[in-house]
């Protein structure tokens, strides 16, 4: 078959590159799990009324039909009950718990890694097809503000343990955005943040004339807007700046009552990893509270990494409500930097820690019950597939990154010897194959930092 040109945005990783993503994966796993979140894995389809009702992304999301589907069975855009592929996991989530809360112990804690979905136009850090990893914390009526911070001091946690370099998780709380908006007169809260959330793509001036024409601000509200998001402190300072302004509002005070004691709790135990920044706004409809953006310093313009926040009216049933709070690690985006900066590389590209070699053509027999005997004890082990010369098997394992090869011979008295080569340095000595193992650090494929 022809090797097919890559279709833009579907990423394809070679098996080096696949490693460092799995040891991403597994530990981003391990520190979830160390919290006691459980592992869940939602469809990957949803109906298009349920993905659309909480956010301006009806562009974004790829529908789903059979293609030997009748044309009123096909569905449309406008049909709710269309089905499409999900664009992130916490609509899912929420889905989830409002049909199986029955079920379900809560607080109830759930780590969440899967595929997901968006029909954007491709670039560095947005893929349509992109892995994400996913924690969240639902309550039954009600959810303590601790989870809040407990989500910050998690993210800080999660990414300290991954080949990443410096980040900085950026935290703000839309009541309190939507409380000073409120207090400037504006009536439409929501068309400002999503203005606000645009804020370094377009420019101040963008957002000002955006806030002028879709949220009826004058530009000295919309001024007023820009001076709340451009407060950054690294402590509670921002409190004192905020009222600096001049603007009240009940909801303004909430707000900045919670962000304080995000920020407050969370600095304490994460020094340098977190800011109170007020630009931050997510452009998702359903936060309510407390929100995250985590960027790579030095590297802003990829985007924020790991992102969520608060949501009270997500998951409803009835007079029952489900609030959580939640964050997702966006692996394909981090992946896709670590991997061009070469932040990090994989120690070899398979698992294969041996090569058991064939002196000649009838030996794989032997040979085998060798490899399955290093097997039987962890170590990752191959056969050659043919009796060719030595130098042509070591080049073999070489090209693969197999670091070393067994070699079994017979002397003249019908004794068995084994011998295993490390092909690295060189260095070859006696081996028993009912009890040699590698030294720990090439029993399997690490990943180690890059240039």
């Amino acid at each position: 078959m022809a090797r097919q040109a890559s279709l833009s945005g579907f990423t394809e990783l070679l098996p080096a590159e696949r490693v460092v993503e799995l040891h991403v994966l597994d530990s981003l796993r391990r520190t979830f799990e160390l919290h006691g979140f459980s592992s869940l894995e939602t469809r990957a389809v949803e109906t298009v009324g349920s993905l659309l009702q909480k956010g301006e992304i009806d562009k974004e999301v790829y529908a789903v039909s059979r293609l030997q589907a009748d044309d009123d069975e096909r569905g449309g855009r406008t049909d709710p009950q269309q089905l499409a592929l999900h664009f992130d996991l916490t609509v899912p989530f929420a889905r989830y718990v409002v049909e199986n809360a029955g079920y379900l112990s809560f607080p109830f804690r759930r780590y969440q890694i899967q595929k997901c979905w968006r029909g954007e136009r491709p670039q560095e850090g947005r893929a349509r097809e992109f892995t994400q990893a996913d924690i969240d914390v639902v309550g039954d009526g009600d959810l303590p503000f601790v989870y809040d911070v407990e989500m910050a001091l998690i993210a800080a946690e999660a990414l300290d343990a991954l080949p990443i370099g410096d980040f900085v998780i950026r935290i703000n709380n839309r009541k309190l955005a939507e409380g000073f908006y409120r207090g400037l007169g504006l009536t439409d809260p929501t068309a400002v943040l999503r203005a606000v959330d645009k804020l370094e793509k377009i420019g101040e001036s963008g957002v000002v004339t955006e806030l002028v024409e879709t949220a009826g601000a004058t530009e000295e509200q919309a001024r007023a807007a820009l001076r709340l998001a451009a407060i950054r402190t690294p402590d509670t300072g921002f409190v004192e700046q905020v009222r600096a302004l001049g603007v009240e509002h009940p909801l303004l005070e909430q707000g900045l009552s919670e962000l304080a004691e995000v920020i407050g709790l969370a600095s304490r135990r994460a020094p340098g990893r977190v800011v109170a920044d007020l630009s931050i706004a997510r452009g998702l409809d359903y936060y309510t509270g407390t929100v995250y953006e985590t960027v790579l310093v030095g590297h802003e313009s990829l985007g924020s990494i790991c992102s969520g926040g608060r949501y009270d009216a997500l998951a409803v049933k009835g007079d029952r409500r489900f609030p959580g709070v939640g964050l997702s690690v966006g692996v394909t985006r981090l992946l896709a930097r670590v991997l061009a900066q070469k932040l990090a590389v994989a120690s070899r590209p398979v698992p294969t820690a041996v090569l058991v070699s064939l002196a000649d053509e009838d030996g794989w027999a032997a040979a085998d019950d060798v490899a399955t005997l290093l097997r039987a004890r962890g170590v990752p082990t191959e056969v050659a597939a043919t009796a060719a010369k030595f130098g042509k098997q070591i080049k073999y394992a070489d090209r693969r990154g197999i670091p070393f090869v067994w070699f079994t011979s017979v002397d003249d008295d019908g004794a068995v010897r084994h011998e295993v080569k490390d092909i690295r340095s060189g260095e070859q000595v006696a081996a028993d194959p009912q009890i040699w193992t590698p030294p720990a650090d090439d029993l399997l494929p690490r990943v180690v930092p890059g240039a």
